[in-house]
C-alpha cells in the first residue's frame, strides 16, 4: 500500500491498483497529488501536482527511460521522469514537482494506525483482475530486469529493493538485505538526521509465475528523529519500535503509543523503494550504506 497523510486526512493505495494503472490523480487533505508506481523498478513516488497556479493532470506516457516511468501532462504533454519528477522533454522542460512523503506499507499496519482513512476502491470502472500482477516473477531476486539495457552495478543484485534518498548530490542508498542485521536504521544523509522503520511481514506486490502466492518482501518508512527539541534514538524492544530517551513505543506510522511521547508522531521524510538496477542506473555515483557502514 502506498500512504499518505496530508492535513489530517489519510488514504491508501493499493499496489495491486497501481501495478495496472500506474498513475492516479487525486485530492488528499485538500492537496491535488498524483500517487505514481513504476511497476518495473517498484517505484512508488507521490508528487504534489501543482506548479504556480496550474494544477496539472498526468497519464502514463507507454515510454520508458532506463526502465523507469515515463508520464505526461494532459495540459502540455511534457514528459517527466519518475524517479526524479523532472520534465525531460515539451515546453515545461526543467521543471520540478515537489515530492509528498509515502511510505509503502501493509494494509494490516494502515488499519491499525488510521481506522478512519480512507482506501482506494478497486471499483475502477475497468475490468481488471486485481488479484493478478501482470510481471508475475519480475520480484525474483535472480531474474534480470527484461526491459533495462543498461549496465548493472554489480554492488548488490539488481532486483534487491532499497531505499533510497537523493537530496544529496549522488544519493544514499540502504539494501532490504540490511535490515537483517540492523533492524532500526538511525542515521544522518547530508544535513537531515533519519530513521528508518522496517517491518518484515509486508507481502511484495509480484505473484510468482502461476501462483497466487507473493513474496514476503517486508516494508520500511522513513521519519525525522527529532521531536520536542530533541534528537530521539530509535531501537526494538520486545519486538516493538523504542525510542533510547523516553521508551515510547511507536508503530511504523510513527506515532508513539504510550509513553512520555504518547500521541506525538514524527514528520515524514521524503524517500522510495526502487528495485536497485533503476536507482543505481540514475544515481551512479550514490552511496550504498550496508551492515558493514553501521558496524565499523
Amino acid at each position: 500500500m502506498v500512504t499518505l497523510e496530508i492535513n489530517g486526512d489519510s488514504k491508501t493505495y493499493p499496489v495491486a491498483i497501481l501495478m495496472w494503472h500506474e498513475i492516479v490523480n487525486d485530492e488528499v487533505g485538500g492537496v491535488p497529488v498524483t500517487v505514481t508506481f513504476c511497476p518495473l523498478c517498484n517505484i512508488a513516488i507521490v508528487f504534489d501536482r501543482r506548479i504556480g497556479d496550474v494544477v496539472y493532470d498526468f497519464g502514463t506516457s507507454r515510454n520508458l527511460r532506463k526502465s523507469d516511468l515515463v508520464i505526461w501532462d494532459r495540459q502540455t504533454e511534457s514528459r517527466w521522469q519518475q524517479i526524479t519528477g523532472e520534465v525531460i522533454v515539451g515546453e515545461l522542460t526543467g521543471m520540478k514537482l515537489t515530492t509528498i512523503p509515502a511510505p509503502m506499507v501493509s494494509w494490516s499496519d494502515f488499519k491499525e494506525a488510521t481506522p478512519d482513512g480512507l482506501l482506494l476502491s478497486r471499483d475502477t470502472g475497468f475490468g481488471r483482475n486485481y488479484n493478478s500482477a501482470p510481471y508475475g516473477g519480475y520480484d525474483d531476486l535472480d531474474n534480470r530486469p527484461f526491459l533495462f539495457s543498461g549496465q548493472i552495478d554489480s554492488k548488490l543484485p539488481a532486483m534487491e529493493r532499497v531505499v533510497g534518498m537523493d537530496w544529496v548530490s549522488s544519493g544514499v542508498a540502504y539494501p532490504i538485505s540490511l535490515f537483517e542485521s540492523v533492524p532500526i536504521v538511525n542515521d544522518t544523509v547530508g544535513d537531515q538526521d533519519i530513521v528508518i522503520f522496517h517491518t518484515p511481514d509486508t507481502d511484495s506486490g509480484f505473484n510468482a509465475f502461476n501462483s497466487t502466492e507473493a513474496r514476503v518482501i517486508g516494508s520500511t518508512a522513513v521519519y525525522d528523529p527529532n521531536l520536542n527539541d530533541q534528537k530521539l534514538t530509535f531501537k526494538i524492544e520486545s519486538e516493538n519500535i523504542g525510542d533510547e530517551q523516553t521508551g515510547s513505543i511507536r508503530n511504523m506510522f510513527r506515532e508513539a503509543a504510550n509513553g512520555e511521547l504518547e500521541g506525538d508522531r514524527l514528520a515524514a521524510v521524503v524517500h522510495a523503494n526502487q528495485k536497485w538496477f533503476a536507482w543505481s542506473a540514475f544515481f551512479p555515483d550514490s552511496e550504498l550504506r550496508t551492515a558493514d557502514f553501521f558496524c565499523s
